[in-house]
């Protein structure tokens, strides 16, 4: 699509959206607006994108390909790894098995994308996303992993947290919400924590979604003009443009504090959102065996996206 057709989607879209939120938070999100653009330069008001942002968006931070996976051949791979995902919950339903993915990344990385497409045909009763709010004033008094302990899972249920107890490495750092000696205790504690669960019998995977600067430009500018999607973006969101370099060095000390034998991490490059959500399946998939498995459909894991080394999680 042309980027003058693009712009005049952009604004017909913003047009249908005037009125869904409220006069304060518009007025909120205006002048945060502001305060990016004259910190970064970026006028995310601008219902056109600027082209060296469009021209870079995906193969921003090193990605390795330069054209998005077509839709039909995400739709055949998505299709085939789901019918997986669902024999695989068979299994673990019946050999009792918990299983706990995190899904980290920065804002707008596509962790939602990931978890939902992950969950489409899973039994709901045995599967379920966790996304918990900010902590009541009582939680804020507990032991920091407390309030993530009830929404491990049972015998034979499969949990998928839309952010976790990362939050203190991340945005609660970034943002201010916890000290530097908070901070430095979770990290100390993190891997104690988990080795603590993989020890009891949960299989755990902690998935760190990358993405390049200009996609994350890309899409919260189309989240501010795109109505169907201005849920998405919040003064928090609005903050992290201006806070790049913060979040890359958390995500840095993240790892090199939190990525054990244990419990490792695995980097996903999610510049394109099809790609992403096929290799988080995947990740999970290849690391069972489960009656009536599809080696062919599950197909392998592409090292030029996903994994543990340095370069994923240090490169950009």
């Amino acid at each position: 699509m042309a980027a003058s057709d693009k712009a005049a989607r952009a604004k017909k879209n913003s047009d249908k959206g005037k009125g869904q939120r409220q006069p304060a938070d518009e007025a909120k999100t205006r002048s945060n607006a502001a305060i990016v653009k004259s910190e970064i330069g970026f006028d995310i008001d601008d219902p056109k994108l600027p082209d060296h942002i469009a021209d870079n968006a995906l193969t921003a931070g090193g990605y390795p390909y330069d054209k998005k996976l077509k839709r039909k051949a995400y739709e055949k791979q998505l299709g085939e790894l789901q019918f997986e995902l669902v024999k695989l919950q068979t299994h673990i339903r019946k050999t009792g098995t918990r299983l706990v993915v995190l899904f980290e990344g920065r804002d707008s990385a596509g962790k939602g994308g990931c978890i939902s497409r992950f969950m489409q045909h899973l039994n709901p009763r045995h599967a379920r996303s966790v996304a918990l709010p900010k902590p009541t004033e009582a939680e804020r008094g507990q032991w920091y992993f407390q309030r993530y302990v009830p929404h491990l899972p049972t015998a034979g249920d499969i949990t998928l947290f839309d952010r976790s107890w990362y939050n203190r490495a991340g945005v609660e750092r970034v943002m201010g919400f916890a000290d530097e000696a908070q901070v430095a205790d979770f990290l100390r504690d993190a891997p104690e924590f988990e080795a603590l669960l993989v020890q009891d019998g949960i299989k755990l995977f902690k998935i760190y979604l990358t993405i390049g600067r200009e996609t994350q430009l890309e899409r919260f500018h189309e989240r501010r003009h795109d109505p169907l999607k201005q849920w998405k973006l919040s003064d928090i969101d609005l903050a992290a443009l201006t806070k790049w370099d913060a979040y890359t060095k958390a995500q840095h000390d993240m790892f090199r504090f939190t990525h054990t034998p244990t419990a490792p991490w695995t980097a996903i490059r999610a510049n394109d959102q099809r790609r992403a959500r096929l290799e988080c399946i995947r990740l999970v998939l290849t690391a069972f065996d489960y009656d009536d498995k599809d080696a062919d459909a599950v197909g392998a894991i592409d090292p030029k996206l996903t994994g543990s080394t340095d370069a994923l999680f240090f490169g950009s």
